[in-house]
């Protein structure tokens, strides 16, 4: 600053002796025009000399502090513990505290086509807020208000999360308004295209800079439409094919597709991570299964060949997204944005080697493949993200307050511009917070592994020629430094994780007295899930314990999964046996279903913690019959046929135009199997939504059913057993028997089990009643009709 006034003070005294000058000069033989030209010729001159100057003394500035730079990056690069000692250091500043500053921070979370009752919409409502956001929901960026009302500026919001369905609005609004220092979103702007489908190839495959590069991955794997498969390896997986020295035996059960999860949190300079839990497919099975990565490999190759193939596995991986990145057209789309983060998977055939070639590949996370993908699959992402969420964000004191951002930015301008910081980094503002958010990772990881930056194997030629062609692509300003020091941590950290491992073995889970009796110390669920979804009032809240829903007509069956906080409690449906997940009949109007958390770590189980579900069944849809109708006729719903060989459907009664018009059968039913048919009124058989259901009645082809009154209901009635078994119908008609015997209903539920009732017609009539099928229990546990039938004589 002094410098800058002391020029600008000499160039006024240099321009007022000129000036003087020149009219001294004017007064003699000098015109108006002339002396504007002398003017403007002096001040030209001094602009240009005073430029210069300033021009070498910032060049002199500048290379003062990379020399600096240099050095200290070659002293830490040399005593890795210094360097994360500067770094846990520099957290305690509020203006780059990870945890901290973003307690006061927003969240607007991007729905697209998802509901804002979506499972996974709550999960990022509920993890976020637990972090410390503030959280937002709309539906696309150009409809939410925070982000209308940081157009301006683009500093009002903290994190963006785009779901699917609204990833172009997300990247409308970054190349719109490129977030600030450590806005995060989770698209990284440099993936968008990369791995689109041209015309059966992978676009970045397509690009001439990786021309002589062959890559262990299929040119179809970005095909949106297609699966992984399995089969004979094409010409880029033979090239791939490395001499193998191992026996066939250590590596012949290597044979099967594998789902891998892996977090890109930063693209220039690329910085991944890899999820322990993949999904694996083996040879010819039709479904996946869920494990850990390293449980599959070291069961299948030992621990020693296990190491060597995640190895391989991690690199292979890398080497993808390093020449996806490097094809990337405009050089500063992944500087646009240094903090977003992107999910992906990549699906990997093992075909008896320990070489995989990627035959999918895709963002965001993909469970597909399980038997169950609706709970299973959808459950086991909702972990995974919970994961990502937790590292990326940790938990927040709320004792911490965010700077506002114009104050922080000058001040870590001011700290970081020179080398005479606290840390000694002499990196600018986005490097240091990068390189701290890298170190904080790698000391809490969770369940992740880091898969980039690592060392490359000593005799990986794609990785030199791919690493190499980065470099010269992004070798500029302080990229080197900030490679070497991501080099170094990573190195570092991961040796002290293995000294840790050997030292103490155990998990933390195992150190817990409680965890380790598997004591429920948690009774509450995580999530309930349903399917058809349902949408609950109130908005599930793990402290929430009653809530209600309503079904239409057309829903006759709910799945329910609950799904508890903690693997030690134990979730049971209605009553202490009862089961974990079922598909629920419902029934028309309101059922309840009771959720119990209970702990089974004792002798005697313990009811911890009783949700209850009230769900409401609209009834059918039917229209109050007018003066002119017909009767319609059915065997059996078309949407539900039980004998094939029985036409479905309504079908128009010929000749009966009115109720006043049918005339009754003769005479009466001899026995209570007569053939018949369901019959109701409609304004037009072929559309059953003009019927009225309320007046349904069974009539016989050839005979009617005479109604007894009730002194010989009761007589008829006495001294006999009345036994029911089927679903929620059989269980309505015995209901319906037993009123007409006893004048009123004392007693009913909606049991799903087996039931008696003893107290009918003055004790003189009994009745028992027995849900079947228990589609609920696994197929080897389900009694059949006549094992069901024989339990209900026994009671």
């Amino acid at each position: 600053m002094v410098c800058v006034l002391t020029l600008a003070r000499n160039i006024c005294a240099e321009v007022g002796m000129l000036f003087r000058g020149i009219w001294t000069l004017r007064r003699r033989c000098c015109t108006g025009p002339l002396l504007l030209l002398g003017i403007a010729v002096g001040l030209f001159y001094h602009t240009v000399t005073v430029d210069r100057d300033r021009t070498e003394l910032k060049s002199s500035q500048r290379d003062q502090r990379n020399k600096s730079a240099v050095f200290d990056h070659k002293l830490l690069l040399k005593n890795p513990e210094r360097l994360t000692s500067l770094l846990e250091a520099s957290q305690t500043d509020s203006f780059v505290h990870h945890s901290k500053c973003r307690c006061a921070g927003k969240a607007i979370i991007l729905t697209g086509q998802r509901a804002p009752t979506d499972t996974e919409v709550q999960l990022y409502q509920r993890v976020l807020q637990q972090q410390g956001y503030q959280v937002d929901q709309a539906r696309y960026a150009e409809t939410s208000a925070s982000l209308r009302q940081g157009r301006r500026d683009g500093r009002d919001w903290s994190v963006l999360i785009c779901l699917k369905g609204s990833e172009k609005s997300c990247l409308r609004k970054i190349n719109f308004a490129h977030p600030q220092h450590r806005q995060r979103v989770n698209i990284i702007p440099a993936f968008a295209g990369v791995f689109l489908d041209m015309g059966g190839v992978c676009r970045f495959l397509t690009d001439s800079q990786l021309s002589g590069v062959t890559l262990p991955i299929r040119p179809s794997a970005c095909a949106f439409s297609t699966s992984p498969q399995e089969g004979t390896p094409n010409a880029a997986e033979d090239e791939w094919r490395r001499p193998i020295t191992l026996s066939y035996s250590d590596i012949q059960s290597m044979n099967a597709t594998i789902n891998v999860y892996v977090l890109v949190t930063s693209a220039t300079p690329l910085t991944a991570f890899v999820h322990r839990t993949a999904l694996v497919k083996p040879h010819l099975d039709k479904t996946s299964y869920a494990t850990e990565l390293q449980v599959f490999f070291r069961e299948r190759l030992g621990p020693v060949l296990s190491h060597k193939a995640i190895e391989h596995m991690n690199h292979v991986i890398s080497d993808i997204l390093k020449a996806a990145l490097l094809t990337t057209k405009d050089s500063s789309s992944s500087s646009r944005c240094q903090l977003c983060f992107q999910l992906m998977t990549f699906s990997l055939h093992y075909n008896s080697s320990l070489h995989p070639v990627v035959v999918k590949l895709q963002t965001d996370l993909h469970f597909d493949g399980m038997k169950d993908p609706h709970f299973d699959g959808q459950i086991a992402k909702e972990y995974m993200l919970e994961d990502v969420l937790k590292l990326l964000f940790p938990a927040c004191s709320s004792e911490a307050v965010e700077p506002s951002l114009p104050f922080r930015t000058k001040e870590e301008n001011q700290k970081y511009s020179d080398c005479e910081g606290p840390n000694a980094l002499c990196l600018p503002p986005d490097e240091m917070h990068l390189l701290q958010q890298f170190n904080q990772h790698l000391k809490r990881p969770g369940p992740f592994q880091l898969l980039y930056p690592t060392c490359p194997l000593p005799d990986d030629p794609q990785h030199d020629l791919i690493q190499t062609e980065s470099l010269s692509a992004q070798d500029y300003g302080w990229r080197p430094a900030l490679m070497a020091l991501l080099q170094e941590l990573s190195l570092y950290y991961t040796r002290k994780h293995q000294i840790e491992s050997l030292d103490d073995p155990k998990s933390p889970e195992a150190s817990d007295p409680l965890s380790r009796k598997g004591r429920c110390v948690d009774p509450h669920l995580r999530q309930l899930y349903t399917d058809p979804p349902m949408v609950l009032m109130p908005v599930f809240n793990a402290w929430e314990k009653e809530y209600r829903a309503e079904v239409p007509f057309d829903v006759i069956t709910i799945r329910i999964r609950p799904e508890p906080v903690s693997p030690h409690c134990h979730i049971h449906l209605d009553e202490h046996l009862g089961p974990r997940m079922a598909n629920y009949p419902v029934g028309l109007g309101n059922s309840r279903i009771n959720i119990l958390v209970m702990d089974e770590s004792e002798a005697e189980p313990v009811v911890m913690t009783i949700y209850t579900l009230h769900i409401y069944r609209e009834s059918r849809p039917s229209l109050p019959m007018f003066d002119e109708y017909v009767m319609c006729s059915f065997m059996q719903d078309c949407g539900l046929v039980v004998r094939p060989d029985q036409p479905c459907g309504l079908e128009p009664i010929p000749g009966t135009r009115s109720s006043e018009e049918a005339q009754a059968s003769p005479q009466p039913c001899l026995s209570g199997d007569e053939p018949g048919r369901w019959v109701v009124p409609c304004l037009s058989c072929s559309d059953n939504r003009t019927c009225d259901w309320r007046e349904v009645a069974w009539q016989p082809d050839s005979c009617y059913h005479p109604l007894l009154d009730q002194p010989q209901l009761q007589t008829c009635m006495m001294d006999r057993k009345v036994l029911f078994i089927g679903d929620s119908t059989n269980r309505g008609m015995m209901y319906y028997l037993m009123e007409r015997v006893n004048t009123t209903l004392e007693d009913w539920d909606k049991a799903h089990d087996t039931i008696v009732y003893h107290n009918l017609n003055q004790g003189r009539t009994s009745a028992s009643y027995s849900y079947y099928p228990q589609f609920w229990l696994p197929k080897a546990q389900r009694p059949t009709f006549q094992r069901a039938l024989q339990q209900l004589l026994e009671r």
